[in-house]
């Protein structure tokens, strides 16, 4: 990669959608950014775009992140900028149907794109981040990251990935300037719907987002120091109710000892 005059931000799934606007908005914050996508074409437009607008320093490559030699070089990138200050792993991918109806290259590749690569670009950035003690990585989830639906089971499992890697991860890293923010959408309106079998136009339009003000809610939870983001969830004590919950469940199971109703009489 060529040098930058500014701090990078990189961000995955860069093309459409959520990710667009994410590097719309960096360019706007005076980032220079690294856009990586499967569609070459929309990324060139984006980025001669972004730079007539703001000025900004793209470089653009083109990889399918499910694909292990794209994602190893999107991983080299990673570890050969270290201008890098925020990584966006937001590239995801949805098929929504019952498992039995969902092919096995379907539920693989689900898994590829939101487990393994948001992992291995998350674990190829940190020892850069960690080094300078300074860094920011925003992991896209879901609200499904907590929820299932009869047509969400592989979905919503690698979602749940996200949400407790991301989680756990945070742990690790408090006491380091070192952040994570977790974001977690409900529906938004981008092109993932009419690949995932569940068109944008069968939902009720009045519980879908903007992709625009999705990213802009999210970035004000990021500017907030927020670790966790629910951008369409207007009362907060909902989540603290919910990890509350969560937390004393855990501790309860932290006995050794079998539950009286599971003791044969």
């Amino acid at each position: 990669m060529s040098e930058f005059p500014k701090p990078v931000a990189l961000v995955t799934g860069a093309s459409a959608g959520i990710g667009a606007v994410y590097a719309e908005r960096l360019a706007e914050r005076g980032y220079d950014l690294i856009l990586i996508a499967r569609r070459l074409d929309r990324l060139k437009a984006l980025a001669n775009k972004l730079a007539a607008a703001h000025g900004t320093k793209v470089e653009i490559v083109e990889a399918d992140l499910t694909v292990e030699a794209d994602l190893a070089h999107v991983e080299q990138v990673l570890r050969d900028t270290p201008t890098i200050q925020i990584l966006v792993n937001n590239a995801g991918i949805a098929t929504l149907a019952p498992v039995m109806e969902t092919s096995a290259q379907d539920a693989a590749a689900m898994i590829a794109l939101n487990v393994t690569a948001l992992t291995r670009l998350t674990h190829a950035i940190l020892p850069e981040f960690l080094a300078r003690n300074e860094g920011a990585i925003i992991n896209i989830a879901s609200v499904l990251s907590f929820h299932s639906l009869p047509i969400s089971a592989i979905y919503s499992g690698t979602k749940g990935y996200v949400m407790n890697f991301s989680r756990g991860l945070q742990q690790e890293l408090a006491g380091t300037n070192v952040r994570l923010q977790l974001v977690m959408p409900a529906s938004t309106a981008t092109e993932l719907w009419d690949l995932s079998g569940v068109p944008l136009a069968a939902l009720n339009k009045s519980s879908v987002m903007t992709a625009e003000n999705l990213v802009d809610a999210g970035l004000v939870g990021f500017d907030k120091g927020e670790s966790i983001t629910l951008p369409s969830v207007h009362d907060a004590d909902l989540w603290e109710q919910f990890d509350k919950a969560r937390t004393a469940l855990f501790a309860a199971t932290q006995t050794g000892e079998p539950a009286p109703r599971y003791i044969a009489g």
